[in-house]
């Protein structure tokens, strides 16, 4: 089994990076794994503490229309560019918890996604080292208040709500060019979405060089690498869970904020 890097909550309320073992308990790490972090003698046994996001974000780059069945279903041609929006650092939220559904919309999707997680600081970055800046990878949902990205004409609103990129559950080092993403809604068998990563247009690569010519890429940052076909709505009550390939699952529940 790859290595699973986490981000976790203590019940003292400390934050720790860490190495998730198969027993599930967490080998804390004394930095964030893409600064060098070392693991240490600290060790938190399961259920002694939180799962989080596994990383905290400066900001989530988020590339639309990125693979060509989903642009399709918009009805739009595949961008002849990278077509990229920015998620806020605030609407990351961890595996297992809910999403809360805004009440400005009438109309809120599922969109899973690749996410790729960056180590080294990216500015101007050459395409050629490109990969060597990607740190690891980990599963995202992109959801979307459609009726509201419709409405604005822009995606701020519609993307940016306060739990609206679940990330997680953790980071894994490596993963396999033609690993399928799959999306299921409330325990169906069925997947509502199923793709190789290796069907987007702009490969992670491609992106990181792409994105790093217009902003700094800090470590830590995310991109989102778009989502497959297959988009839907969500209901108050559904739960959701997207699969990748060589990573995990991402479940979230859709709910009312009390």
């Amino acid at each position: 089994m790859a290595q699973r890097y986490v981000r976790v909550q203590s019940q003292t309320g400390q934050l720790h990076y860490g190495l998730l073992r198969p027993d599930r308990s967490v080998q804390v790490l004394d930095a964030p794994p893409w600064l060098q972090g070392q693991p240490t003698e600290t060790e938190l046994l399961p259920g002694g503490y939180d799962l989080l996001a596994p990383c905290a974000p400066s900001k989530v780059v988020a590339v639309g229309k990125n693979y060509p069945d989903h642009a399709a279903e918009m009805g739009t041609a595949t961008p002849t560019e990278p077509l990229l929006f920015i998620k806020p650092s605030t609407a990351v939220t961890a595996a297992g918890a809910p999403v809360y559904y805004p009440t400005q919309a009438s109309q809120v999707d599922y969109e899973g996604e690749l996410a790729v997680v960056i180590g080294d600081r990216c500015a101007h970055v050459p395409p050629e080292e490109a990969r060597a800046k990607i740190w690891g990878y980990t599963i995202a949902n992109d959801i979307t208040a459609r009726d509201l990205q419709k409405r604005d004409g822009q995606w701020t609103r519609a993307k940016g709500f306060d739990t609206f990129c679940p990330l997680g559950p953790w980071i894994v080092r490596e993963l396999s060019p033609g690993a399928r993403l799959q999306t299921f809604l409330n325990n169906q068998e069925t997947p509502v979405q199923s793709a190789s990563v290796d069907e987007m247009t702009y490969s992670p690569d491609y992106l990181v060089a792409y994105i790093s010519g217009i902003m700094t890429l800090l470590p830590g940052d995310v991109i989102l690498t778009g989502t497959p076909a297959g988009v839907g709505p969500l209901s108050v009550g559904d739960q959701v869970r997207v699969a990748i390939e060589g990573i995990g699952t991402l479940d979230n529940s859709i709910t009312l904020r009390a």
